[in-house]
């Protein structure tokens, strides 16, 4: 009975406390209990309006400029779709780690006036090593057998791959003769040069028809292969 009654006047006086509290606080300030409960409660959805306007605004800039920039004709740019263009094949390899060569390399057809042949002889178009002349990412050359035995490898710039598959009279030491499919092509696009080549292989004395098209037709090779196809086809 003693602990309900000291609870009781605890509660009385605690209730009487906060009663004063307020009536001080409104007698200093002027302002009324329910009138600061409603301003807190305003202010709370001013903020929550102004909140929804800066994030409409935003938008709105946003699809303006996106607008204006089409306009202009300006195009997006995200760098995981940035066009990316192939590298050479001078580029692509550190060609230092192969064996230098400096050679003079002149340019040569099947017709008669690089092999005294014409179309309709039986060996017409056929190398020394019994493969066809061809003009392609590895292209048949004519080299010094003792020096380059047939089905050695060369990388020549600007020209590609060379597989020795030919001799020649003239072709001696350092000497190169590069194919071309016409008199045209060896005069616009090589003559004669004077330049360093690189040994990437060195060949059996044999090479097959087989062969050089398997290292033609590599798969991983075909964008270099279309940077020397393509200017013939233009």
């Amino acid at each position: 009975m003693n602990l309900f009654k000291t609870w009781t006047k605890r509660f009385v006086m605690v209730s009487l406390f906060i009663l004063a509290l307020g009536t001080t606080f409104q007698s200093v300030s002027g302002v009324e209990a329910q009138t600061f409960k409603t301003w807190l409660m305003d202010k709370g959805d001013r903020d929550q309006t102004n909140f929804n306007y800066k994030e409409h605004q935003t938008n709105r800039l946003g699809l303006s400029l996106k607008f204006l920039k089409r306009l202009a004709g300006f195009e997006t740019q995200i760098s995981a779709s940035t066009p990316v263009e192939p590298r050479t094949l001078e580029e692509s390899v550190d060609w230092d780690q192969y064996t230098k060569h400096n050679v003079v390399a002149t340019g040569y057809t099947a017709g008669v006036e690089s092999t005294g042949k014409n179309p309709g002889h039986p060996l017409y178009g056929i190398t020394y090593s019994g493969v066809k002349v061809k003009r392609d990412l590895y292209s048949t050359i004519a080299a010094d057998l003792s020096v380059y035995p047939i089905g050695t490898i060369l990388f020549i710039p600007h020209y590609g791959y060379g597989v020795v598959a030919d001799k020649g009279s003239a072709i001696k030491g350092n000497r190169l003769d590069l194919y071309y499919e016409t008199v045209d092509d060896v005069y616009n696009e090589w003559g004669k040069q004077t330049l360093d080549v690189y040994v990437i292989q060195m060949g059996s004395g044999e090479l097959s028809e087989q062969q050089l098209v398997a290292l033609n037709e590599n798969k991983s090779m075909q964008v270099f292969r279309q940077q020397i196809l393509s200017p013939k086809e233009e």
